[in-house]
């Protein structure tokens, strides 16, 4: 197969479907969503016997702990699959909405239009879950996609497709507005990443190898995050009992999500009562902690203790490894954080309001946090129905990525017959 031309044929077929997905009405899209969560339901046996030869085969090819993890598809999963559909559906309809509208003094009226922003490809690796939530949040936003998720997933991930396209036919919506990349080439990654003419923008979901290449070859916009570096700080006037929660559920919930903690912050004057009674909770999940001096000196004894170096505070590990530093108050955490950290998701715990202030001011993060664990960093927790990424970047979306992030917005004019003068 000639993966260019095949790629530029996806590439026209999403322009054209994006313009009929650009007219449609709330009522029609909100139609196809609805009947893509009962497909779900109604076909929840089949998907799970498809992601079992992708769960297999990725077994046989030594794929990494943290990726089988995010391939797997529970039955957690696929509920939480159905409620992003159903909340989505829930959700205000931003295409269409038009705010700030003024007089000016020659009499037109100026305002903005929230509109769509075309053709979304989004690459992913692992996570079938992202098929369902990427396509409903672009088809909710009047979006055409182009899905290209890991080869580790191509079973569940064509067993989702049937479905979502099933849903769009019986919402008269044309098939094309969300399509899989059906090939495992990787050359349809640098395809795709390569036709502005026909893709908007690109939402990438994958490793740090992945993202990188991208930045480095892509000529069409991203909106992205390289890692999850994240922080939980314990503050000198934290709760104990809050704490101890925290610092254990951003760490152990889930190792192998970009919002899980990798590096904790302890002020010097709670240092050793909070280690002394974290060190058992970490023992029981096996977590090997990587301590700077202060903090390896109160952890003697731990057995998965190592010492900390240079790159440790600069490390995403996915894994059950956590960088510990004993810090001397709030000004030391928040240089730290604003120095290692990849602007993901930060947290403080404390009962201190004018330190919770601080942080939240002072740390330069997409999702900032007080008395709350890093894994609430997530599209589905804020509200959003689901997400299609994480961005750490400024511009046009930061944090998670839901509807408005999938939108743009256009200055409209209305007018009297003014002319300018």
């Amino acid at each position: 197969m000639d993966v260019r031309h095949y790629m530029e044929q996806v590439g026209r077929q999403a322009r054209a479907a994006s313009r009929a997905m650009a007219r449609a009405d709330s009522a029609t899209r909100n139609l196809a969503l609805t009947l893509i969560a009962a497909a779900i339901v109604r076909d929840a046996d089949l998907l799970r016997a498809a992601n079992q030869i992708d769960l297999h085969a990725a077994i046989a090819n030594g794929l990494a702990p943290a990726m089988l993890d995010r391939l797997t598809l529970s039955d957690a999963a696929i509920t939480a699959m159905v409620q992003g559909l159903q909340q989505i559906v829930n959700l205000a309809d931003p295409v269409g909405e038009i705010s700030n509208m003024k007089f000016r003094p020659s009499g037109i009226q100026v305002g903005q239009m929230r509109v769509p922003l075309g053709v979304i490809g989004i690459i992913y690796e692992a996570r079938p879950n992202v098929t369902v939530d990427a396509a409903g949040l672009c088809i909710k936003s009047g979006n055409a996609a182009i899905l290209r998720g890991g080869s580790e997933a191509i079973h569940c991930n064509r067993a989702l497709a049937k479905l979502v396209k099933e849903g769009l036919a019986g919402a008269g919506l044309p098939e094309h507005a969300v399509q899989i990349i059906d090939i495992t080439d990787r050359a349809a990654v640098g395809a795709l990443i390569t036709m502005p003419q026909y893709v908007d923008v690109i939402v990438p979901r994958g490793g740090k190898g992945l993202i990188a290449r991208l930045m480095e070859e892509a000529s069409v916009p991203m909106i992205k995050h390289l890692d999850g570096i994240c922080h939980v700080y314990i503050d000198a006037l934290a709760d104990m009992a809050k704490a101890l929660a925290i610092a254990v559920n951003a760490k152990c919930h889930r190792y192998g999500t970009c919002n899980t903690m990798e590096t904790l912050l302890v002020a010097r004057a709670v240092a050793p009562q909070m280690l002394a009674q974290l060190a058992p909770l970490y023992l029981a999940k096996q977590v090997e902690l990587r301590s700077d001096p202060e903090a390896f000196a109160l952890l003697s004894g731990y057995p998965y203790l190592v010492e900390a170096t240079e790159e440790d505070w600069k490390s995403e590990y996915l894994a059950p490894i956590l960088s510990v530093k004993v810090v001397a108050d709030i000004d030391q955490a928040i240089d730290h954080i604003n120095t290692y950290s990849s602007r993901h998701t930060d947290a403080i715990v404390t009962e201190d309001y004018s330190a919770a202030m601080r942080f939240l001011r002072e740390v330069d993060s997409a999702s900032v946090m007080v008395n709350a664990s890093t894994r609430f960093a997530d599209g589905f927790e804020y509200g959003l129905g689901a997400e299609i990424g994480i961005s750490n970047d400024k511009l046009h979306a930061r944090g998670p990525v839901g509807l408005e992030g999938l939108t743009s917005l256009k200055y409209v004019v209305f007018g009297h017959g003014e002319v300018r003068a």
